[in-house]
């Protein structure tokens, strides 16, 4: 395990290294929860236009609930592990770039690496028969995000990574959930 947290160090050092000031603006923009609002509108507007009102709103009440189990799942772990993030470890003060707004106390795992992993394996399910190449744009994104938490200085690459499995799993798990509520109160899709 001292082996595995030691490569997770290194190469968390080596990606944050490759940041520069060009790019730290890009990189604070796609880590914004508040700028994915645009996709997050056009992903409401396909569901809404393959399921309808009914179906829209029995997705949008399951998203709320995957969301705050994915937020909920995230806390218990950075509170359960209490393992601190990068911006954190004193002797890296000089080493690594930290360019966030703020650093966290615990990072493992990584909320947004999982919320917007679950968001794009659960819409991408969701729109596969009208939209088939959408998962793989969804899953690009979700890659951006996950970068960017390592590129800022707040997590390490197996914060992410861990984030992306959990966030997987909720994703999948949920779209079942809507699957079966779209069905069992008749909706069209």
């Amino acid at each position: 395990m001292e082996q595995l947290i030691e490569y997770d160090h290194d190469l968390f050092l080596f990606l944050n290294s490759l940041g520069s000031i060009t790019w730290d603006g890009l990189w604070l923009f796609i880590t914004n929860k508040l700028y994915s609002t645009p996709l997050y509108a056009f992903l409401i507007y396909l569901i809404y236009k393959k399921y309808g009102l009914k179906g829209t709103i029995i997705t949008v009440l399951v998203v709320a609930a995957m969301i705050t189990c994915t937020d909920q799942l995230a806390n218990l772990f950075k509170h359960g592990f209490e393992r601190p993030r990068p911006c954190r470890v004193e002797a890296w003060k000089g080493t690594m770039r930290f360019i966030a707004e703020r650093c966290g106390r615990y990072g493992y795992f990584s909320g947004h690496a999982a919320n917007s992993m679950a968001a794009a394996i659960f819409a991408g399910l969701a729109l596969k028969s009208k939209h088939r190449n959408l998962i793989f744009i969804l899953l690009f994104w979700s890659a951006l995000v996950g970068y960017s938490r390592v590129y800022l200085g707040v997590h390490y690459p197996g914060d992410v990574l861990t984030g992306w499995t959990m966030g997987a799993i909720l994703g999948f798990i949920f779209y079942k959930l809507q699957q079966y509520l779209v069905k069992r109160f008749s909706v069209e899709s």
